[in-house]
């Protein structure tokens, strides 16, 4: 009997971020259930004017391919997803792109933006981030926007932050938050990865955990360790379970589809980085083909339909629901 085929949520991904890059290679997660995919349009070095550019210019390209649609709302990802297309919507990696005003959250969201960390790796306005030898948490500027995203109905997300700032962020939020691509401490000791502290409040709040494909995050970065590394996210899908739930746990394989721009990137933007990034030598992620095959992997695991379907997207689609019907 052929398995059942579900449809993904993938809760982040990355194309170069720059109006001219293409879209085009979304469609390497694109299976018969359909996928969700959300993209980031801009971190910390990106202005309102640049994160809007790069938005905008993916939502016109998604006009060249009958499979890509831009949605606005959760019936609309449904509809997108059942003709087995991809549902496109955005991210924001930072709130510098924000420009200091948490009115631009609404701006954002009318752009297709549904989730946004408030802090990339190191301390701005709003809060510490992982890379931070001092965690102060999140700042009142932080807390501001925790609740304008609540207002305007917009995911809040712990990736990249500090552990402080992450606590501090479930603790503020009225809705559901998410670690959309963070792998667990407990695993692999990466400054990136999350705690079980972090985990547990993450849950507590009704949020969702999106395990990453990233080798670094991992501990599997070598370049032929392909199997290797997908095996070793499906470690964290089983152990994120076993902590939180499986009513907790989702995808965020945070793939690069600019691998070579984001190496540059690394060099050209130090002061967001470190050596946390650049010691076990040049990036490696689960690829998208990859990703696609971690129902397979997961079935081979012991897990039941219920469980591979929660994971693979019904739990990141549960989050939308509570946080995205807020309005906007």
């Amino acid at each position: 009997m052929t398995a059942p085929s579900y449809p993904l949520w993938e809760q982040h991904c990355c194309l170069p971020l720059q109006p001219s890059a293409s879209i085009g290679e979304l469609l390497r997660y694109r299976r018969p259930a359909g996928s969700y995919l959300s993209v980031n349009v801009g971190y910390a070095p990106q202005s309102l004017a640049e994160a809007t550019g790069i938005a905008e210019s993916f939502r016109d390209q998604a006009r060249e391919y009958d499979a890509v649609e831009p949605i606005a709302t959760l019936a609309d990802v449904d509809a997108v997803r059942a003709g087995g297309g991809i549902a496109l919507a955005f991210d924001l990696e930072d709130s510098n792109p924000l420009d200091g005003d948490p009115a631009n959250l609404a701006h954002f969201y009318r752009l297709g933006v549904r989730s946004m960390l408030p802090t990339y790796n190191h301390a701005n306005a709003a809060g510490c981030g992982c890379l931070d030898a001092t965690d102060t948490g999140l700042t009142g500027y932080g807390r501001d926007l925790v609740r304008e995203m609540n207002a305007v109905g917009m995911m809040v997300d712990g990736s990249h932050c500090s552990v402080r700032t992450g606590l501090d962020l479930a603790e503020t939020t009225t809705r559901p938050m998410i670690y959309s691509h963070s792998n667990l401490r407990r695993l692999w000791e990466h400054p990136r990865n999350i705690t079980d502290e972090q985990a547990r409040t993450c849950a507590e709040t009704g949020g969702v955990i999106g395990i990453n494909g990233v080798g670094i995050f991992l501990g599997v970065n070598g370049p032929d360790d392909h199997a290797r590394r997908l095996s070793a996210m499906a470690d964290h899908i089983e152990a994120a379970v076993d902590l939180v739930g499986v009513e907790h746990v989702g995808i965020g394989s945070d793939y690069s589809f600019d691998h070579e721009d984001f190496l540059v990137e690394i060099a050209t933007h130090s002061e967001s980085f470190s050596a946390a990034y650049t010691a076990w030598g040049p990036l490696q992620w689960v690829p998208p083909e990859d990703t696609l095959t971690l129902d397979r992997v997961l079935r081979e695991r012991g897990f039941d339909e219920p469980a591979i379907e929660a994971v693979y997207g019904g739990n990141f689609a549960r989050v939308a629901a509570q946080v995205w019907s807020t309005g906007g």
